[in-house]
């Protein structure tokens, strides 16, 4: 039977923080679904750990983007779902995924809650969302999903090595508006909590801006490398 949901994790090094997603993937997997891992050449046992709970796991030379598309070229299913190894599913993920499936849904994202106790994280998390509103703009800590065939015939994600996500973003909003999903999904703050709310917030506007300026997204993403906020 084809899956109606492909699951696509991109990871490198992600031993500590996979399996407790992979583990709230086992319903998914046991009503159909598939789940893909693509791993980008760890050396911390994370292949070894994702292939009791994955249905393949694709490795691939390093990059996000590539790593996704490589998992995206091995999909059976109708819906492509590109998660986070540190995202967090509440009960109602699949039933809104779902639910967009059966809407005709080209493409779309998760309105998202961060992981932390900090009421600036909720700031945050309602600002993210927002801004995905108003700009019809999905990153990869909402949860994009895509309708396979959109997928492959806006070219898949750009393999380029950061704004991978805001660039397919910019192919799909020319096929249709971003549907949006309620979930939420939880993203982790380890992002924000180990270099500081503010400079992380500061940082990622600052580069977003960049790269709409025309900034070549391999410099962008030294400076987001070289800041420390990195995943």
């Amino acid at each position: 039977m084809t899956p109606r949901l492909s699951i696509i994790i991109p990871v490198l090094d992600e031993a500590a923080v996979l399996p407790g997603l992979l583990a709230s993937l086992v319903p998914f997997r046991e009503a159909g679904d598939e789940v893909i891992v693509a791993d980008g050449g760890s050396r911390d046992g994370t292949p070894a750990s994702a292939a009791r709970r994955a249905d393949r796991v694709v490795g691939t030379p390093p990059g996000r983007a590539r790593q996704m598309n490589a998992g995206a070229a091995r999909a059976c299913g109708g819906m492509l779902w590109f998660l986070h190894a540190d995202s967090r599913l509440t009960p109602g993920c699949r039933d809104a995924l779902l639910d967009a499936v059966d809407g005709g849904a080209a493409w779309g994202r998760f309105d998202v809650r961060l992981s932390g106790d900090r009421w600036l994280y909720r700031v945050i998390a309602a600002a993210m969302n927002t801004r995905s509103r108003w700009t019809g703009i999905a990153t990869g800590d909402q949860g994009l999903f895509v309708d396979a065939g959109v997928f492959r015939r806006v070219g898949g994600f750009p393999e380029q090595p950061l704004m991978e996500d805001i660039a397919l973003s910019a192919r799909l909003r020319r096929v249709a508006p971003p549907w949006c999903a309620p979930g939420p999904l939880v993203t982790s703050s380890r992002r924000w909590e180990r270099n500081g709310a503010w400079r992380t917030i500061a940082l990622m506007w600052r580069l977003r801006l960049a790269y709409r300026l025309g900034a070549d997204p391999q410099r962008l993403h030294r400076r987001y490398y070289r800041s420390g906020d990195a995943p």
